[in-house]
């Protein structure tokens, strides 16, 4: 079962044998995205097991989800540096040209440990005679991402990941997929090229059908976007600034389902970024956009966001911070023995936990 530790909430390693090696729809013949569990946490008294299919009779009428529609990008590039073979993760397209950049230790397809950045000025070598200059570290206090600048000028990485990306792979799962499999139902390819370096991945189980059931039932989807970087913080890393939209139908459609007692229930944590980033103290969530560099907290808590659905998460990610914020550290420490208990699966290809606040305002949980 999960600890207390002083400082935050301590998850157990996760056993081998529970980390999604393929998607749900390869895991047996008929079955399709939607094919994964359901674990919901009822604020911090109780847990059940779901099929994720059942999602729709364990919302209500005016609840409304929140869904990231950024495209997942083929970020993954093999590249050298200094004569060694390196695989170059590119999360995040900055304002001035550069990129943030991840090199990893390659593992067949996949990667295992990022790779030591730097020094600046070192070059790394792209397909079709491309290269990347690094500058300086993401952050001063952690060198595991660094900016840089391809060359020469001008360079379309964009035209780089459609020609020789494939989508960021680890080497915890069995094979490499296609694109599309790291693509939401929601997801929308931007114009500029722009993207997510990996799948908002709690998107992954909805399909077509299940979105028409949730409407039939009276459930709202309210779209925003937010372009997420490489998902592999060690050690409790903060999460980096990144870019996001909040158009002003969503926040609308928000507001309104606050005012009418409608829950807010954010898919993934990417879209609990977006849109607190866009929410005053009050919880009124108005268009916004730009970069975000908030970092959501038990301490700082959330204004607009009244559940979230969300992978199940490592012991050292950050985002765990995020999920105490909704539901608090009671419901998160039960919410993990449980998916622990219950066999349920770790990662992108995982099963879902929906963590749900306190809800008395009608006498019931769901």
């Amino acid at each position: 079962m999960p600890e207390e530790e002083e400082g935050g909430l301590h998850i157990p390693d996760i056993p081998r044998e529970l980390l999604a090696r393929v998607p749900a729809e390869q895991r047996g013949p008929g079955l399709g995205r939607d094919a994964v569990r359901l674990l919901v946490s009822h604020g911090s008294s109780r847990v059940s097991l779901h099929a994720f299919r059942e999602l729709p009779h364990l919302l209500r009428a005016g609840d409304v989800l929140v869904v990231n529609t950024s495209a997942t990008l083929a970020a993954a590039v093999d590249a050298r540096l200094g004569g060694e073979h390196l695989v170059v993760h590119f999360s995040t397209r900055g304002d001035d040209g550069r990129w943030a950049v991840e090199l990893r230790a390659p593992a067949g397809r996949g990667t295992t440990r990022p790779h030591p950045g730097g020094p600046p000025g070192a070059v790394v070598e792209l397909p079709g005679g491309g290269r990347l200059v690094l500058e300086e570290p993401l952050a001063a206090d952690a060198d595991r991402l660094w900016w840089a600048r391809p060359s020469p000028a001008p360079y379309a990485v964009a035209d780089l990941l459609r020609a020789h990306g494939r989508p960021i792979r680890y080497a915890y799962t069995e094979q490499e997929q296609p694109l599309s499999a790291y693509q939401t139902v929601f997801a929308v390819p931007a114009a500029d090229g722009s993207g997510s370096a990996e799948m908002p991945s709690a998107g992954r189980p909805f399909t077509a059908e299940l979105v028409a059931r949730l409407v039939s039932r009276g459930v709202q989807f309210a779209p925003l976007t937010l372009h997420t970087g490489v998902a592999s913080q060690e050690a409790h890393e903060p999460p980096y600034p990144e870019r996001y939209a909040v158009p002003a139908a969503t926040a609308a459609l928000v507001n309104a389902a606050r005012a009418g007692g409608g829950r807010v229930i954010a898919v993934g944590t990417t879209a609990v970024r977006a849109l607190e980033s866009a929410a005053d103290a009050r919880g009124v969530v108005r268009a916004a956009g730009g970069w975000t560099d908030l970092v959501v907290t038990p301490e700082r808590g959330v204004r607009a966001v009244d559940g979230l659905l969300t992978g199940l998460h490592e012991p050292e990610a950050s985002h765990l911070l995020m999920l105490e914020a909704v539901a608090g550290r009671a419901a998160v420490r039960l919410g993990y023995a449980q998916a622990l208990a219950r066999l349920c699966l770790w990662h992108e290809f995982g099963d879902v936990h929906l963590l749900l606040k306190e809800d008395n305002r009608h006498g019931k949980h769901c």
